[in-house]
């Protein structure tokens, strides 16, 4: 029988928080995770948040 391989994926997030100093993510989400999450900054008042793809052990950087 085959192996299969499972790619998974990764995702942090970038933002600005509500002193408009950008932030990121200190860990690395699933897909509905980073969404709630996301979801979950903007209703604190948070501005550009975006999800960002990340490869193992990598973490978004900051927007400049």
């Amino acid at each position: 029988m085959a192996s299969m391989t499972v790619a998974v994926q990764r995702y942090g997030l970038v933002w600005r928080d509500l002193e408009g100093v950008s932030q990121v993510s200190a860990g690395c989400f699933d897909r509905p995770a980073a969404r709630r999450r996301k979801k979950a900054l903007k209703e604190t008042g948070c501005t550009r948040v975006e999800i960002i793809e990340v490869g193992p052990g990598e973490l978004p950087e900051p927007a400049a």
